[in-house]
């Protein structure tokens, strides 16, 4: 018996497909100078010592990227199968659970006062492997959600692109935040603070200014996904604070892991949707551009509100443990 889709009562998901967001170079160049100045701003506190001990307990590192890449895209696929969205809706869920975590992640870890270390360290990971993970969860999960399914193009990602844009947005800013916290440690002490609060109004910008661009269109459209992505972004948070939890995982890499997950990189998404080479243009796929862009806008909001109340209720003893 064919089921009724849970939340067809918010309209038509399928006329979003014919939606074209408003993103171009300019706006990508500034999103990534951004995520470099929160790199930046996160590194300063990072000393090498810290992923020694990260090496030597290494269960927090491989719960969050099966976290990542396993629990999340497994979660993402019931979770289309409950609510029945429109073909190109799920396929941008899918995509989104696809891609690492975002590089905002970091820097709501240390708002949070969690394990900024272990956060910056899950990036780094799930972006690297992001080169063959990403295209296989999709292929995956998406065949067996749509196994006929037009969408099911298969996605080639450049490796020296993808390596290119990592070590500019991620590596040069870590390192020299790292080498500036400890070449000028009483600066650093100073200013420390300062720079992650610019960092913030920074990026908040961004996102205002991305979001002006396209507001008539997500005014027009919002209803239809909001509550969408409300669910499954609230889905990625619990279930990364949770599994690791009931793996005995220590309460603050629970935190960072939860935060990995709940933060996805939905730009990548965004760059392979609007790739011609992946995704003809005459597949109409404005529902996965509209899922990946609202994500982009939303985990923030949602991973700040998460990490004010974490910071509210600090962990009362830490220690190195897992």
């Amino acid at each position: 018996m064919q089921l009724t889709p849970l939340l067809s009562l918010f309209g038509n998901l399928e006329q979003l497909d014919t939606v074209r967001l408003n993103f171009n170079q300019e706006s990508i160049n500034l999103m990534n100078i951004a995520i470099a100045f929160i790199m930046f701003g996160v590194a300063l506190s990072i000393r090498p010592q810290h992923f020694k001990t990260l090496a030597s307990r290494p269960k927090p590192v491989w719960m969050g990227v099966i976290s990542q890449y396993l629990l999340l895209p497994a979660l993402t696929y019931l979770l289309v199968l409950v609510i029945q969205p429109s073909t190109a809706v799920a396929m941008g869920m899918i995509l989104v659970s696809a891609c690492p975590g975002g590089n905002v992640s970091n820097l709501i870890s240390a708002i949070s006062k969690s394990n900024v270390t272990l956060s910056v360290s899950l990036t780094a990971i799930t972006t690297v492997m992001s080169l063959f993970m990403t295209p296989f969860n999709f292929a995956f999960w998406g065949g067996l959600y749509a196994r006929h399914s037009p969408l099911l193009v298969p996605i080639s990602i450049d490796p020296l692109e993808m390596f290119r844009t990592v070590f500019l947005i991620l590596g040069i800013p870590v390192i020299l935040g790292m080498f500036v916290g400890m070449k000028f440690p009483k600066l650093v002490r100073k200013v420390d603070k300062t720079v992650q609060a610019a960092s913030v109004i920074f990026f908040v910008g961004f996102i205002v200014a991305a979001l002006a661009g396209n507001f008539s269109i997500f005014l027009k459209y919002i209803h239809l996904i909001f509550f969408i992505v409300l669910l499954h972004n609230g889905l990625a948070f619990i279930a990364g604070y949770f599994v690791p939890k009931a793996m005995r995982v220590s309460e603050i890499n629970c935190r960072s892991i939860s935060i990995e997950t709940g933060i996805q990189n939905s730009g990548l998404g965004l760059a392979l949707i609007f790739n011609p080479r992946i995704f003809p243009p005459e597949l109409n796929l404005g529902g996965m551009a509209f899922i990946a862009a609202w994500w982009g806008v939303w985990h923030i909001v949602a991973g700040l509100l998460l990490a004010f109340y974490w910071r509210r209720r600090p962990i009362a003893f830490q220690t190195n443990t897992l």
